[in-house]
């Protein structure tokens, strides 16, 4: 699943991508973390008016598109491992700006 960046409207930090439908889904960047010799961005879904966060972000892995460009795609990563690697460095970076709830208790 490929997911590309609308530069577009450009917020301070809201990534605009769309999803495998071509639905446009709006998030909030978060991070931008190194693993493995890879770069993967953490995002948080926006709400939509009305609705409440439920707060589960999104790990996307990095891919430059064109050398000669500054476009980039975000790709679905499928191994648990290094989501939860890429999560744990996230978690441990932004610990006392979150509040981190563990899903397995």
């Amino acid at each position: 699943m490929d997911e590309n960046i609308n530069n577009e409207e450009e917020f301070d930090n809201i990534v605009t991508l769309n999803d495998e439908n071509g639905n446009e889904v709006k998030f909030e960047f978060l991070d931008l973390v190194d693993y493995d010799n890879e770069q993967y961005v953490v995002l948080l879904p926006m709400a939509e008016e009305g609705e409440e966060e439920e707060g589960e972000v999104v790990i996307l892995k990095v891919e430059d598109t064109d050398e000669d460009s500054d476009e980039e795609s975000y790709v679905s990563v499928d191994d648990e491992e290094t989501l939860m690697a890429v999560f744990n460095i996230f978690k441990e970076k932004f610990k006392d700006e979150f509040d981190f709830v563990d899903e397995s208790e």
